[in-house]
């Protein structure tokens, strides 16, 4: 078999057979596949497709490229959840220490920001001393001890595709649900789950804006998770405005320790509605509590006695982070930060927000990558007071922005202005945090 026949076929409109694919899979792990024709095979996927079949092939072709962890050791049901990438979404910081605290345990293997979307491991390590480059053993120690623990993706879990990903990122077929679905499900199989929760975002922030493109790709995610054996939901939710209030690393980190504080704003109380509802879905799916009813009662019973925030603080502590910031949550904030109040140009009402420009703003003030092999400034941010539906004044508060120097401020300024429209009448309808389950 060479890689010319394989690229031809689906060039043509072909079906792959199982032994092409797991050729191509081995290939591009073991090198024998050149970049130039795995980008060519790739092209040919988005632009024909792939069956339910081959889609499913291929998940399982790149879950086995590497290793399959196994935390048999940890006597607790496992879960997690994935979501597909916003502006402020935050929600893995609050859920993660509540569904722990519900007597399930979350191996949370997560990613790093890019472009207008933040990343997990960039937030927690907003956390002064937190290690997020965990060894497995360790990894499981801290998952049977604290309920829950947090690291990035190892070389050993699903090689090829973080190999496939930088192709596709390279050669613009990110795109395409066969190549998404295989991407996202190969991770978190690997992590030996027993159910899994979906967070499937659609709209201006959102990877898929096309809501109707979000269903499907959630239907696929779903679907996939099934067949392998894992007790899988998801969400559609909505990401036509940051969700929450901050953006930025630290000040999400403090959104999300105010909420376990049970300090939590106005404006960040759809992220304590999205965390809870996904906590509780995840608790019913593994069978940590016998209906989702229950499992609401019970997270939301941690959420008020502070035994979510405790989880927290224990994870903090154990992956070499400053636990005090669970107590006092402003440590995590830099004093020394120009403050610049956004503000609206005209009067009226806030009918729609650019919330991917909104985060490339933030990213384009150090908040976040343009590259992978960006650094990133944990402390800058902006905090969004005006939501869709808000009325503000002429010159009135559409936010705070945090930079380092008045430059950045003026430029990262004029770009969050420009990503607000501002009407004369409300918007007809507000958007609807969940859209649709899918199960």
């Amino acid at each position: 078999m060479r890689p010319q026949g394989v690229i031809r076929r689906k060039r043509d409109g072909g079906e792959l057979s199982p032994r092409e694919i797991a050729f191509f899979v081995h290939g591009v792990v073991s090198g024998a596949w050149a970049d130039y024709q795995s980008s060519a095979l790739l092209m040919a996927i988005f632009l024909n497709g792939m069956t339910e079949s081959e889609q499913q092939c291929l998940t399982e072709e790149m879950l086995r490229s590497g290793e399959v962890l196994d935390f048999s050791g940890v006597p607790l049901a496992k879960v997690d959840k994935h979501s597909t990438g916003g502006v402020g979404d935050k929600t893995s910081l609050v859920l993660a220490p509540l569904v722990a605290a519900c007597g399930a345990c979350v191996p949370m293997i997560s990613g790093r920001g890019l472009g207008h979307t933040g990343g997990t491991l960039d937030k927690l390590e907003a956390i002064k001393g937190y290690r997020v480059q965990l060894d497995l053993k360790e990894f499981r120690e801290i998952l049977g001890r604290v309920g829950f623990a947090m690291m990035g993706q190892t070389e050993s879990i699903a090689p090829a595709d973080k190999k496939l990903y930088a192709l596709r990122d390279a050669t613009e077929t990110v795109e395409v649900i066969p190549l998404i679905v295989a991407s996202i499900m190969s991770k978190k199989l690997a992590a030996g789950l027993d159910a899994l929760a979906l967070d499937v975002k659609t709209g201006t922030g959102a990877f898929m804006h096309d809501e109707d493109k979000a269903r499907e790709l959630a239907r696929g995610l779903v679907a996939t998770g099934k067949r392998f054996g894992v007790k899988t939901e998801a969400l559609l939710t909505d990401m036509n405005q940051p969700l929450g209030r901050a953006v930025g690393n630290a000040l999400e980190v403090k959104e999300c320790i105010d909420i376990l504080r049970g300090d939590c704003q106005d404006a960040a109380r759809p992220v304590r509605d999205l965390s809870v509802e996904l906590a509780a879905r995840m608790v019913a799916l593994c069978g940590a509590e016998g209906s989702l009813d229950a499992a609401r009662v019970k997270v939301e019973r941690a959420l008020e006695t502070g035994e979510a925030l405790e989880r927290l603080r224990r994870n903090v502590e154990a992956q070499g982070g400053d636990p005090r910031v669970c107590d006092d949550p402003a440590r995590l904030l830099d004093l020394t930060l120009h403050e610049v109040r956004v503000e609206s140009v005209r009067a009226g009402f806030v009918t729609a927000i650019d919330a991917a420009e909104v985060g490339r703003a933030v990213a384009s003030i150090g908040g976040g990558r343009i590259r992978m092999d960006d650094s990133i400034d944990p402390s800058v941010g902006f905090l969004a007071d005006a939501k869709i539906g808000t009325e503000v004044e002429a010159g009135g508060a559409l936010g705070l922005l945090y930079c380092r120097n008045p430059a950045d401020a003026e430029e990262a300024s004029a770009r969050i202005v420009a990503a607000y429209t501002v009407g004369d009448e409300p918007p007809r309808t507000l958007p609807e945090l969940i859209k649709e389950v899918i199960t």
